[in-house]
């Protein structure tokens, strides 16, 4: 892959268009989550950004969810061109974060005039598959379908071995940027929950009412991509949740979203997050949803 690292950034391409009419935090540590006010939802489950224990140790990638497929996503070619486009991509936490909580810990501006922890360690399945390497697999997944559709990319760190970066960079590192998914799984103590959903951030952080229209836009697209490619709708969301209290939304200035693309602790949504064709589905979605919302 021939892509970009926080400290080498591409050239912007095309400015931001303007949305059609019509047009990812539970984990939320990441994203400097904290006890937010989701203004589209009435989720019942407790949305959490537990520390996993320094311990843990990463499981390997499994097998593919079993089940027929709607479409083999992993042979689907997309359509779609990003051309003259560049996407920012966040994968969430990092992988050395949990033997830093001192860094980690330190407070960072969340966009609000408020602060937040520069970042957290993430959440992991039950079988020690860490979000953080589901976030950085799916993000090298993702880079692939991007350049594929001809977008340029930047990302907010370089591998799974390092420490932060801090949620408020975490959103301005975008702001080269056309627009900015951002990488995350949920981490809700239900074992039986399962599903994802998506998140946008409404204006009064560093984006403005525009930039936040084609936010909530490019949002929902991704939630109807997203079960397109067959993954499960999370029931405790209604559509797409627009909250005030993340971070990384908050300080990103171009239109920007985040992904809970699953459930950790359910066993299915788990397989399929770690699956390469689930991490295949999830990237086709983003970039089919990007093409909608950013390209006339």
């Amino acid at each position: 892959m021939h892509h970009t690292s926080l400290l080498t950034r591409a050239a912007r391409g095309l400015a931001v268009l303007t949305v059609l009419a019509f047009a990812v935090s539970g984990c939320g540590a990441g994203a400097g989550a904290g006890a937010g006010t989701p203004t589209s939802t009435s989720a019942s489950h407790t949305a959490t950004g537990e520390q996993v224990p320094e311990s843990a140790q990463p499981a390997e990638r499994g097998p593919a969810p079993e089940g027929s497929d709607p479409e083999d996503a992993e042979t689907r070619a997309s359509s779609a061109s990003l051309s003259g486009l560049t996407i920012a991509v966040d994968p969430g936490h990092n992988g050395d974060n949990g033997a830093n909580p001192a860094t980690i810990r330190e407070s960072v501006p969340d966009g609000r005039g408020g602060t937040k922890d520069c970042n957290t360690v993430g959440t992991e399945s039950t079988d020690g598959y860490p979000e953080h390497r589901f976030a950085w697999e799916a993000a090298e997944v993702l880079v692939d379908a991007l350049e594929e559709a001809d977008a340029s990319v930047v990302l907010s760190r370089a591998d799974d071995n390092g420490v932060g970066p801090c949620v408020d960079e975490r959103g301005t590192f975008a702001d080269d940027a056309d627009a900015l998914v951002s990488l995350h799984a949920n981490g809700t103590e239900d074992h039986s929950a399962r599903g994802f959903h998506v998140i946008a951030a409404p204006a009064g952080g560093r984006a403005d009412e525009q930039v936040a229209d084609v936010s909530e836009a490019l949002g929902t697209a991704l939630a109807a991509s997203l079960e397109d490619a067959g993954l499960t709708r999370s029931p405790a969301y209604d559509d797409l949740v627009v909250r005030d209290d993340l971070a990384t939304l908050n300080n990103a200035s171009v239109p920007a979203i985040m992904v809970e693309a699953g459930e950790m602790r359910n066993a299915e949504d788990a397989r399929m997050l770690q699956s390469e064709k689930g991490q295949q589905r999830i990237a086709r979605a983003i970039v089919d949803a990007l093409a909608v919302t950013l390209v006339r």
